[in-house]
């Protein structure tokens, strides 16, 4: 039994909660969480995930920043929800596209991964959730349903089953998310 897993877990759920409740503490166990995961993804060959996690500290830092002081940054006022613009969309797909590939081939050429393509699939989806999280919008839910049914599956299979489950519940929650999000927009809105 690998306890930093269950550490990680208790942590991601936390994490959940607080993204669920759109408080911007997510941010401070969007730092710890992981830091965590950095060393439990690296012991099971996820390289992509040990990678992208280097990434979420990053991301946790400007996602608070961004909530906290708004859109354009020189006004005391949190960043409201909105949905993803659609002028991003091309945009988006490309970067998914460029970098699944590229992620892709560093895990196939320069590691041992033997899910190189499911790890980079999610590694990908996930650098475009969580910029569309730091900029609070809605649409960021869909995106990770897609990568958490996705790495539920691929953690079973390297039998991180604490990380699968938690993983799964992620998939739960993000629908009950994104109907909670929407809802608060609607109210705001009214």
């Amino acid at each position: 039994m690998d306890y930093l897993e269950i550490i990680g877990t208790i942590v991601g759920l936390v994490y959940l909660w607080l993204e669920y409740k759109a408080n911007i503490w997510l941010w401070i166990a969007g730092i710890v969480m992981p830091a965590i995961y950095i060393v439990v993804y690296y012991r099971a060959g996820l390289y992509a995930d040990f990678g992208i996690n280097i990434y979420y500290l990053i991301i946790a830092a400007y996602g608070w920043f961004v909530w906290k002081f708004g859109r354009n940054n020189t006004k005391q006022q949190e960043l409201p929800m909105s949905y993803f613009p659609k002028r991003f969309l091309i945009g988006s797909i490309v970067i998914f596209t460029l970098l699944f590939i590229g992620i892709a081939q560093i895990l196939i050429h320069f590691t041992d991964s033997d899910v190189a393509w499911l790890d980079s699939f999610t590694t990908a989806l996930s650098i475009i959730g969580m910029w569309m999280l730091a900029r609070k919008y809605l649409e960021q839910w869909l995106v990770w349903i897609v990568v958490d049914v996705v790495c539920c599956g691929l953690y079973i299979y390297k039998e991180l089953y604490f990380t699968s489950f938690l993983y799964g519940f992620y998939a739960v929650i993000a629908i009950f998310g994104y109907i909670k999000w929407k809802k608060m927009m609607n109210d705001a809105i009214e």
